[in-house]
């Protein structure tokens, strides 16, 4: 051990509370993953089987100071319908999470107001919005009440997913998919409450096809704002439908980061909206030692990992690579060694990757080598 001159290395969390290592000879490679926000977003969903626990702080900013703000710390003074209270069991929530206790009362107050929210992934946001969905339905009617804009097919999936859970006991709720593929008549009228879908499709339906009445729409929710921006056209087709719903309609916006373009769009969907944001704590991570070992070469590189893994019991382990060419190399070598080796990269489709990862916090493989692509996540 005393070979490897380990050097402690001291880093401080930037303001996301991201760990980050400057690194300034390292040259940005053609072979780097693109960021593809909406695989990532949807790849949180699929790994995170339950809440993540936050430690930070949530600052709300409310449109009218002089309204008492209240949280809530139980289900039950939310006073929801009964069907629904049953579904948020069912679900395994037994109390609010950071952002339903302060997103909850808002959401679902009389006359409705107007929200827009930072959480990430895991927070409990989906949850809340789909409990503020369901809470304003009136299943009698049999037309679209509840619009809920997602990136992508797969994400809007995952939320249909989550409002067939809390909505079980509620058999008189329908929930209609807007998504391209889903082929209807034309001249056809939707009888479904809640209508989930892309921005494309469902300007089609609001407009077009006419198989919605934006006038009739009473909540309209933007999931995912930062990854919908991203996406070419999504935006202009959000605030086309948004132009169409009736002015008293609620509109609910969420975003896991909140650059300026997220504002701007925001600002301009969402009329005199309550604000919830995170504040992000400095916090430094006892529980995380950090070294370094200098290598002069790929093969240096390998030959530490080794000496490493024969001088320290390491239970598992993640190996972070730069390229998806050298985490090929690496885990073949490390396979040759006789490790359970997993690879996990950008080309793989999102379930693939969800697989993997499941495996190995399943224990089956012992290392994990991966590029940045996992490291967003």
């Amino acid at each position: 051990l005393s070979s490897l001159h380990l050097k402690e290395e001291k880093t401080k969390p930037d303001a996301n509370g991201a760990v980050v290592k400057a690194d300034d000879n390292v040259e940005k490679t053609e072979d780097e993953e693109k960021e593809d926000r909406a695989a990532q977003s949807l790849l949180n969903k699929l790994i995170r089987s339950n809440l993540v626990d936050t430690t930070n702080q949530v600052e709300v900013l409310q449109r009218d100071p002089t309204s008492p703000l209240y949280s809530v710390k139980s289900f039950e003074e939310l006073r929801l319908k009964p069907q629904l209270l049953q579904g948020v069991y069912a679900m395994g929530f037994n109390r609010p999470s950071k952002i339903q206790e302060n997103a909850l009362p808002m959401m679902l107050a009389e006359p409705p107001q107007n929200l827009i929210a930072q959480s990430q992934s895991g927070t409990g946001k989906t949850a809340a919005f789909v409990l503020a969905m369901l809470s304003r339905v009136e299943p009698g009617n049999k037309y679209p009440q509840c619009l809920c804009l997602s990136p992508t097919y797969e994400l809007a999936l995952q939320t249909g997913k989550v409002i067939e859970q809390m909505g079980k006991f509620y058999p008189e709720l329908k929930l209609a998919y807007a998504v391209r593929g889903n082929k209807l008549e034309r001249g056809q009228k939707i009888s479904e409450q809640i209508v989930i879908g892309t921005p494309g499709t469902v300007l089609d339906w609001c407009s077009k096809l006419k198989f919605i009445d934006p006038k009739k729409i009473k909540v309209f929710v933007l999931d995912e704002a930062d990854v919908m921006i991203a996406t070419q056209g999504h935006q202009d087709q959000s605030i086309r439908i948004q132009r169409m719903l009736p002015r008293d309609c609620q509109m609910l916006l969420f975003s896991a980061t909140f650059e300026d373009s997220v504002w701007k769009f925001a600002q301009k969907v969402v009329p005199d909206p309550n604000i919830i944001k995170l504040k992000r704590e400095e916090e430094t991570l006892d529980t995380i030692k950090q070294y370094y070992v200098l290598c002069n070469n790929r093969d240096e590189k390998f030959q530490a990992l080794c000496n490493i893994y024969g001088a320290i019991t390491i239970a598992q382990a993640m190996i972070f690579c730069h390229t998806r060419k050298t985490a090929g190399w690496l885990a073949a070598e490390l396979s040759k060694e006789g490790h359970q080796v997993a690879l996990l990269s950008g080309e793989m489709m999102v379930e693939q990757r969800a697989a993997v990862i499941e495996r190995f916090r399943e224990g089956k493989e012992k290392v994990l080598v991966t590029t940045n692509v996992c490291a967003r996540g």
